[in-house]
Order: structure tokens, then sequence, then C-alpha cells
């Protein structure tokens, strides 16, 4: 009497060392759809940063609005450049990536340090803490696995 092989059983020959089932447990189905929705995320945080750079450079002081509008068109390309790839499913720019999550940080910093006491500094904070960090803690691990 023979016995059938199991449906379940996976012989060690059927499964190559770099398999998704191996190291990350996702398919490549799983990953391609992750990369386009952080492509999106990255290129509309990016996009979005063009009203907000309008809105600076109209109610800021000139000095000001020059450097801020400056520092937000760095992170928007940096965004886009670092987005864009990955909704074409190609891999990430990690020099893009890397730029805008340094670029992030340093805007969340500094927000908080020249914010006023009060509204503007929860304000700051909250954009910093919600925002900011966030999208540069993505950059920051699509910089380092630069998949």
């Amino acid at each position: 009497m023979t016995l059938a092989p199991s449906p379940h059983f996976i012989s060690p020959n059927s499964i190559s060392l770099n398999s998704p089932s191996l190291t990350s447990g996702r398919t490549p189905v799983d990953t391609r759809r992750r990369r386009r929705w952080q492509g999106r995320v990255l290129v509309g945080a990016g996009l979005a940063l063009l009203p907000w750079m309008g809105y600076l450079a109209g109610t800021l002081p000139p000095a000001q609005a020059a450097a801020w509008v400056a520092l937000d068109a760095l992170e928007a390309a940096c965004l886009c450049a670092a987005g864009a790839p990955l909704l074409r499913g190609e891999p990430v720019r990690r020099g893009a990536a890397l730029g805008a999550a340094v670029l992030l940080v340093v805007d969340a910093c500094v927000d908080v340090a020249t914010a006023g006491a009060g509204v503007e500094l929860v304000q700051a904070v909250g954009m910093a803490v919600g925002v900011e960090l966030p999208l540069a803690g993505l950059c920051g691990g699509l910089a380092r696995s630069g998949r």
C-alpha cells in the first residue's frame, strides 16, 4: 500500500532560498500593492506641499518665505522622486528617499524650535508627530531597504 503525498506537505526542494514564503511571509502581489500604496503616499505628500508653499509665500515676510518655500520645495521634489518609481513598480530611488527623510526631520525640528507658545507650538508638534516624522520614517525605511 502506497500513501499519496499530502497536499499540505512542502518538499524542501520546492522552495528556493529567496522565496517570499521564507523571507518575509508576503507574496509578490502583497509587496507590489504595498509599494504602490507607499508611492501614492509619497507623491501625494509631495504634491500637497505645492499649495502650502503658495500660502507661505503669500503670508510670511520675504526672507522667511524664501527659506521655508525653498525647504518645502526640496522636500516635495525628494518625496515625488522617491514615490514615482514605486508607482511604476520600480525600485525606490534611495538617495531621494534619504534626502526626503533628512529634510522632513529638519523641518519638524525647526518648526517646533521656532514655534511660539500656545496654539502655534501645539500645531507644530502635531504636524511633526502626525505628518513629518512618520513620513521621514517611511522614507528612511525605503532608503535602507532600497526596494
